[in-house]
């Protein structure tokens, strides 16, 4: 039996898969208490009269969550990839998919905040 110079031992390859599950649950933990203090801070906000800042403040938040979330299912991917070029595609699938969504997240965002700042009409 041939194995490639790819080949990533069992042991070290369920070793590196359960690295990133304990890495993406501690990120879990650590991005709801910011969420809880995202959101008394955009309460406070809220009663200041500057609501539109809780919206922004949810907005980022939102996305940041997004994107490291595919940043993990990337990490889940190439832990499972059988050959360079597998990784290679992996990479580029997440290159573009991420490039768009950026594009995406960075109007919807302009537009959140160009909404906190200006003043509405009473």
């Amino acid at each position: 039996m041939s194995t490639s110079p790819f080949e990533i031992p069992n042991d070290l390859r369920d070793f590196a898969e359960r690295s990133v599950e304990q890495t993406r649950k501690a990120f879990e933990g650590f991005f709801a208490v910011a969420q809880r203090s995202a959101g008394a801070m955009g309460d406070a906000a809220g009663a200041a009269g500057q609501g539109g800042v809780k919206t922004f403040a949810a907005h980022v938040l939102s996305y940041t969550e997004q994107n490291v979330n595919a940043a993990f299912d990337l990490a889940n991917k190439l832990v499972k990839a059988k050959d360079p070029q597998e990784a290679l595609a992996l990479q580029s699938d997440y290159l573009k998919t991420q490039i768009a969504a950026l594009q995406t997240q960075a109007k919807e965002i302009t537009a959140a905040l160009q909404k906190s700042i200006t003043p509405s009409a009473h």
